[in-house]
């Protein structure tokens, strides 16, 4: 099992389908913008560009975490050049004991679909402490979510 970092494949299509709304000055049909999740998952977990959804498999537990992870808050979509971006505020778990390998970011109102799988690259830990996912610069070449 492995978490391979990736902008989820369904995803794109729904994109191109219209299905998330990031932003409510473009929501669908002049309705708030959709709700974003992040959950955290240990090492055994098995999370990558073919993830459609979000799932309980090896989401971590621990002091400070609830199953299905935290709301995010999104940035506005914006472009850099002629890369259109999208950013989140990083987002924090506090007083958690917990050990995560990586995440899942998912919209909450569209039936938990999965948008982007996060590895942190090796456990990262907190005991009794604040766990921070810190998001890249938003630009063209470091956003979480880019579309050049």
């Amino acid at each position: 099992m492995a978490i391979s970092q990736a902008m989820c494949t369904s995803f794109k299509v729904q994109l191109l389908n219209g299905i998330h709304a990031f932003s409510t000055t473009v929501a669908r049909a002049n309705t708030n913008a959709d709700s974003f999740k992040i959950a955290l998952y240990t090492s055994s977990a098995s999370l990558g560009a073919a993830t459609t959804a979000y799932t309980t498999s090896n989401e971590v537990s621990g002091t400070g975490y609830t199953a299905a992870g935290q709301a995010l808050t999104a940035v506005a979509p914006t472009s850099s050049g002629t890369t259109a971006i999208l950013d989140f505020n990083d987002e924090t778990f506090t007083t958690a004991t917990i050990t995560a390998r990586g995440a899942l970011i998912y919209n909450d109102t569209q039936g938990d679909k999965a948008v982007a799988v996060l590895d942190f690259g090796g456990d990262k830990t907190s005991t009794a402490g604040d766990f921070t996912v810190v998001f890249p610069t938003a630009d063209a070449s470091n956003a979480i979510i880019r579309i050049a």
